[in-house]
């Protein structure tokens, strides 16, 4: 092989007569504005060369191509444009092949599919996952993939957004061929040279046939169109997607194309495209903490677990998926047997859905030890404890963990409020302390709060990084106070709640408004589920600390003293009749909270939802920017990754301080000092939101700044 010409980002050498063009802009071959100018001038070169006959594009690196540059989203556009890519290498006359490696994903999928022959390895990924940046295939995604592989599978893979193997991508027909080894350059050129050899003809996907049954295509699209209307939950670029495909059956190719691009700049200029894309931006930017960027994690090899009940063994069933070896520590041999049977139900629901089997199972938990003696934790790199939410309770644990673990374990606490530097100072090591504060259901949820004591050791925060990497969570760091970021920012929404609930809302409004707003359940469904009886123990330590003059609603205490705690005893501030998990509006509870309003002094008022979510979104951005300004979060982003992991918030509105952004930092101090005008006490504007409107700043402005 003998180089022709080296680009930047695009190499082109020239091998028996086939242009070997190979991107190269590191570190997923994104599509950025040069990646594309090389691409297209490649092939026009080829187009040109009578010394080419043919063109292998391949992706240097471990990816073909992995998709856009999304930094250049929202920017103005930079010449030349994807779809004038696509369509420059799918009109060229001579055959071009796609050899496709690691990841081909959205616009990388799109050049491919825009090639004439298509060979995948085994290891490749491809998707077209641009719905969920809130966005949809824009270069010519939507009109050659039904034609390629029918209606159906092309908006199967475009409105879920997964990724296929080479195998499935050969089935449903994106790729013609499997490749035998892993050498992406050698499996490309064999393929090119047979297609050589057997003069085969450019073939062209504009011109497939996958749409030739009308009446299953137009099935398949008014079937999406109706489950994306069910399902999308007010997203906008579902239902847009469907309208894409839809052209792509009753349009001529490149009418098609061009209403697919009206309908991806509409989606480029909607709020739910920047909130996404923010999101996913923020969820990589948490993982820069400062801890992290010098020290380097301890070795874990094995973990302990203390406490073997809802959320012990939620976390040992984390830990044993990720491959490690688990000690449970429990008071007394009945204790420890529910623990196992904690866990072991988890496996058996997975094997009763069919994504288990039996001797999956026994694997794992061939790598599960339990003991009542704390000693079994000798050995352990790493010890999680998860027992009841009581400091004297912690620090007995804590103190049986200094006595018995070896120098350079890390000893993490699961609390969801108490004081961790309190927890550190009782141990004769503080720098191996930290918090790990788990969420519910832990094997499930991907939000883990790393909880950062003032004396902890550098290499112990970036320890807890490295777990949660290999946890498949994504870690937010902490600092130190009464709920650290998410939970201290729940309380005080929730207080908002409870105030417009005494106030004259019922809970099942604001349940509906908040469900309506884009999460998944409203704060008292919530609060049943989480488990009432939680909460109350809370409100009870921190009643001798309450400020008097701050208001403090009773209802939910009525509630739980008779016994009410949620869906685990059948009633909550819902009924769940018969162990149901949606539970209906109870009027006995409409009773207490009637009483309540007449006890204290309250006459109800109606509320619209718009004032339920204005004063709802009010408290969690005032709070969150608290929670910013005192440097328990660094960063606003670190908010927003917290709630959007951690207590279901929208993705598509980014997160509360990126929806602050979006509604104007301005307008939300205007609701604080209007709602201040009833209860000053509450709505105390946060310095931060204070200063950044006084400024003309936003708070997307300090997500760079920690």
């Amino acid at each position: 092989m003998t180089p022709e010409q080296t680009g930047h980002a695009v190499r082109r050498e020239l091998c028996n007569r086939i242009l070997v063009v190979t991107v190269d802009n590191p570190p997923v071959n994104a599509l950025g504005a040069n990646v594309r100018r090389q691409l297209r001038d490649a092939i026009q070169a080829a187009e040109k060369d009578p010394d080419v006959d043919a063109v292998l594009l391949v992706g240097a690196g471990r990816n073909f191509i992995g998709g856009a540059d999304i930094r250049e989203f929202g920017k103005p556009p930079l010449p030349p444009s994807l779809p004038e890519v696509c369509n420059t290498i799918e009109a060229c006359r001579k055959p071009v092949v796609a050899a496709i490696h690691g990841a081909a994903l959205g616009g990388g999928l799109e050049v491919a599919l825009a090639a004439h022959f298509r060979i995948a390895l085994g290891a490749a990924r491809l998707g077209l996952p641009e719905v969920t940046l809130g966005l949809l295939p824009g270069a010519g995604g939507t009109q050659r993939a039904p034609r390629l592989v029918g209606a159906k599978a092309a908006l199967d893979l475009m409105l879920s957004g997964r990724h296929v193997g080479a195998k499935e991508a050969h089935a449903l027909g994106l790729v013609d061929l499997v490749g035998e080894t892993d050498d992406v350059l050698a499996e490309g050129l064999a393929y090119v040279q047979a297609l050589l050899d057997a003069q085969a003809p450019v073939r062209r996907t504009r011109d497939a046939d996958g749409l030739a049954d009308r009446a299953a295509s137009r099935a398949a699209i008014e079937a999406a169109r109706a489950e994306s209307s069910k399902k999308s939950h007010g997203l906008f670029s579902p239902l847009k997607i469907v309208d894409a495909v839809q052209a792509a059956l009753e349009l001529p190719f490149d009418d098609g194309l061009r209403h697919e691009r009206q309908l991806f700049l509409q989606c480029l200029d909607s709020p739910q495209r920047a909130g996404l894309i923010h999101a996913f931006l923020a969820e990589r930017e948490v993982l820069k903490a400062p801890e992290t960027r010098n020290a380097k994690p301890r070795k874990i090899a094995s973990v302990g677990v203390v406490g073997g009940g809802t959320m012990g063994a939620g976390i040992a069933v984390a830990v044993l998926d990720a491959g490690l070896p688990v000690t449970m520590i429990e008071r007394d041999d009945v204790s420890l047997a529910r623990g196992l049977a904690h866990i072991e139900k988890v496996y058996d629901n997975l094997i009763a859905k069919g994504r288990m089997t039996p001797e999956a199972k026994a694997a794992v938990l061939a790598r599960w030890n339990g003991s009542t003696s704390y000693d079994a934790l000798g050995t352990a790199d790493l010890v999680i404890e998860a027992v009841f939410e009581e400091m004297t309770v912690k620090h007995a644990v804590f103190a049986k963990l200094d006595r018995v673990c070896k120098p350079g374990a890390v000893l993490a606490t699961n609390t969801s409020y108490l004081d961790i530097d309190a927890i550190a100072a009782s141990v004769s090591r503080p720098g191996d302390v930290v918090g790990l504060h788990f969420f519910s259901p832990a094997n499930i949820m991907k939000l883990l709060e790393v909880v950062v004591p003032a004396q902890v050791s550098a290499d112990v925060v970036a320890t807890a990084f490295d777990l949660a990497k290999k946890l498949r969570k994504v870690p937010v760091r902490a600092g130190v106070c009464d709920g650290f970021i998410g939970n201290r920012v729940l309380a005080i929404y929730r207080a908002a709640a409870d105030h417009m609930m005494e106030d004259g809302a019922s809970p099942y409004q604001i349940d509906r408004a908040v469900r309506a707003f884009g999460f998944p359940m409203g704060p008292f469904q919530v609060a049943d589920l989480a488990g009432g009886d939680i909460g109350w123990a809370t409100r009870k330590r921190r009643a001798a600390t309450r400020d008097p003059q701050q208001r403090y609603v009773q209802i939910a205490d009525r509630i739980c003293e008779r016994g009410w705690f949620g869906q685990k005893t059948g009633r909550g501030y819902y009924v769940y009749a018969d162990g149901a998990r949606t539970g209906k509006p109870d009027p006995e509870v409409e009773s207490i909270i009637d009483a309540e309003r007449e006890r204290a002094g309250v006459t109800p008022r109606a509320f619209s939802d718009e004032e339920i979510m204005r004063r709802y979104m009010a408290a969690m951005i005032n709070e969150g920017a608290n929670v910013v300004h005192q440097r328990i979060a660094l960063r606003p982003l670190d908010v927003d990754v917290t709630f959007l992991y951690g207590y279901g918030f929208p993705r598509h509105r980014g997160g509360p301080m990126q929806y602050a952004d979006t509604v104007g930092l301005d307008k939300v101090l205007a609701d604080i000092r209007e709602f201040a005008q009833q209860d000053p006490v509450f709505w105390q504007p946060s310095p931060l939101i204070v200063d950044l409107v006084e400024r003309g700043a936003t708070l997307a402005s300090l997500n760079h700044a920690a």
